[in-house]
Formats: C-alpha cells, structure tokens, sequence
C-alpha cells in the first residue's frame, strides 16, 4: 500500500506543478505563509476536534457497523503507521484538496460547493464503506473540516497535518487498547 500511494502521490504533485505552471493555481493559494499562528491554531485545535470526534464514534456505533479494514493498520509497528498514515493523508489531500477542490473552485466560484462536491467525490471513492454507510460519516465530516481547512488558510501543508494527526492518533488509541469499539 505504501508503495501505491507514494505513487499516486508523485502523480498528484506533478499535477499540481503542471497546474502552478500553466497559471491555473498560484503558489500563494497552494502554499500561502501568511498567517502562521492561525495556521498553527487551526492545526491544533482541529486535530483534537477530530481525534475527539473519532472516539464519541468510537463509543457510541456498535462494532457491527465498522469496516473491517481499520483494524489491519493497528497491527502494524509505529514506525510503518507513522509512514503509511503520512503518506496516506499527504495523498489524499493533494488530490482531493490540492488538485479537485482547487479546479471545482475555479469553476463554480463557491468554496463551500467546491467543498461540498469534493466531499461527496471523497466519499465515492470510498466505495468499501458502502456495505457499513455508518462510515461514510465517520469520513464525510472530516472531508468537510479539511476543506474548510484548506480554504482558510490557503496552505494544503495545514490539512495535510490534521488530516494526519487524526489518523495517526485514531491508529494509537487503538493499538494501545485506549480505545475499543462499542459490542
């Protein structure tokens, strides 16, 4: 799987290259630097917000509604869950906020219809929770809050982190037993 998404993601970075180059996309709505405390705030207390917002999940769906493949990565030792979940998230929020809600921003003018149709385009590919629709909510609020994210601070590095802080801190809680699903 790693090797999967670094490639994907190399695929995703050269889009976005191609999209700074031909003018499409400037760096300052990409990479913007311009608020850094704000920046740092949002990656904090979005995090928490997330993290806490797995576990309320965590505690309150009966274990028959969740996918199986999110037990798989808590085997796993922390060395390969830090490495799988960074590049997981850098690849899911390259092409989804990076490259999709970017180019459906350009063209509709709406953030929060950029945001929303790149959610929903989110929650397509996801097609193993379709047999548990439980956990397209588990992702459909986080997508949201990552494109909110990304359009407030104009930095794709920002969603990025949270997006990777809350999978990482998810995986932790439960591989250390932290956390269990509700019988």
């Amino acid at each position: 799987m790693i090797i999967v998404f670094t490639s994907f993601t190399f695929i995703c970075i050269a889009i976005l290259f191609a999209l700074l180059v031909y003018d499409i996309l400037t760096i300052q709505n990409l990479l913007s630097f311009d608020q850094p405390m704000e920046s740092i705030m949002i990656v904090v207390f979005s995090s928490i917000a997330l993290v806490i917002y797995g576990v309320v999940l965590t505690f309150t769906i009966p274990s028959t509604f969740i996918d199986d493949n999110n037990n798989s990565y808590q085997d796993e030792s922390l060395p390969r869950i830090f490495l799988f979940m960074f590049i997981a998230a850098v690849f899911e929020e390259t092409f989804f906020r990076g490259i999709i809600q970017n180019v459906l921003f350009l063209y509709i003018s709406h953030e929060w219809g950029a945001i929303l149709l790149t959610t929903a385009l989110f929650l397509l590919i996801h097609t193993q929770y379709f047999k548990k629709p439980i956990m397209l909510l588990n992702i459909c609020i986080p997508s949201l809050v990552f494109g909110w994210i990304y359009f407030e601070t104009n930095n794709l590095l920002v969603p990025i982190f949270v997006h990777f802080i809350m999978n990482v801190g998810m995986t932790i809680l439960f591989k250390y037993k932290l956390i269990n699903f509700k019988k």
